[in-house]
């Protein structure tokens, strides 16, 4: 029996829901975004990779003395890994779309013929 996933667009809003939160942070307080980055660059690329990371370092940021230190490096760290399990979780869910013979993926490649050649008769 295959299962399927009829849970339509919640599935798409929770599994988004660290990037919503993480663009709603930096509409409603730019500056404290601008304070925690000198660059565009760095916040865009944790939107896409380590939403989760990126604004909880923002929010670490923004005690004494702008910078981390202390129990602020703990829940860096477990910021972290709730992003690398994310993405392991959603990797390991979809393991079945791969196309077989694809490292990772749960059906093994399809058997190929012996190739025959001409005069081994």
């Amino acid at each position: 029996m295959r299962n399927t996933n009829n849970s339509g667009c919640l599935t798409a809003i929770v599994s988004s829901f660290s990037r919503i939160m993480l663009l709603m942070y930096w509409i409603a307080r730019p500056v404290q975004m601008n304070a925690a980055f000198n660059t565009f660059i760095l916040p865009c690329l944790g939107f896409l990779f380590l939403p989760i990371t990126t604004m909880v370092y923002v929010w670490l940021l923004q005690g004494v003395g702008n910078s981390i230190q202390g129990l602020d490096w703990l829940w860096l760290i477990l910021a972290v890994v709730m992003d690398l399990a994310t993405i392991g979780g959603a990797g390991y869910a979809n393991r079945n779309r791969l196309p077989a013979g694809v490292p990772g993926a749960t059906t093994p490649p399809p058997s190929q013929p012996p190739s025959s050649t001409p005069g081994s008769n």
